[in-house]
């Protein structure tokens, strides 16, 4: 089904979970190589977005860029997408004046849409010349899994790990993630 030689995908992957993964698989299946965008990459340079204000929230955010990148990998490496079909790159999604800095010219922006948020994207990339494809669009109740879903989960010390990929578990578990998020939570 590849359609297209580079595609670009993007999000905060905050944290990943199995319905992330079949989004990077979804547009890895149509496109030859696919780069993996993460947003918020430098939390310092968020912005609040009215079509969504929690997203950008540090609570929202417990990873670090580099946590992010190491996860992706894994899940992707896990799902036997060979490491030569893919990068992961910084997506600074507030600033678009940088993103010919980070994502190549040449590549067919991957989207789901959900609400607003995807929408405005959707609007923004294609006033800029980006070409765009949307993988699916279906109202917020039909999303599945949430990332604060997963947080929470772990805050309060329920079981989460059937909701991410096994490699990811692993490593939010080597990195005492779980413990972590439920100490933030205590002492703000």
């Amino acid at each position: 089904m590849t359609e297209h030689d580079i595609g670009f995908i993007h999000g905060r992957f905050q944290i990943l979970h199995n319905d992330h993964l079949r989004y990077l698989l979804a547009g890895k299946s149509r496109c030859r190589f696919l780069v993996v965008g993460i947003t918020n990459p430098d939390p310092t340079h968020a912005t609040l977005q009215p079509t969504n204000p929690e997203r950008d929230l540090p609570e929202s955010n417990p990873l670090t860029y580099y946590e992010r990148q190491c996860l992706i990998a894994e899940a992707l490496t896990e799902a036997q997408v060979p490491n030569a079909e893919f990068c992961i790159v910084p997506f600074p999604i507030h600033q678009p004046q940088l993103y010919q800095h980070y994502a190549p010219p040449d590549a067919v922006f991957f989207l789901t849409i959900y609400d607003d948020w995807g929408r405005h994207k959707l609007a923004l990339f294609e006033s800029l010349g980006i070409r765009c494809h949307v993988l699916w669009e279906r109202p917020l109740s039909r999303k599945g899994i949430s990332a604060q879903e997963v947080r929470r989960l772990m805050i309060q010390g329920e079981a989460w790990e059937h909701l991410v990929p096994p490699a990811v578990a692993r490593l939010l578990t080597q990195w005492r993630i779980p413990a972590r998020l439920a100490t933030r939570r205590a002492h703000p």
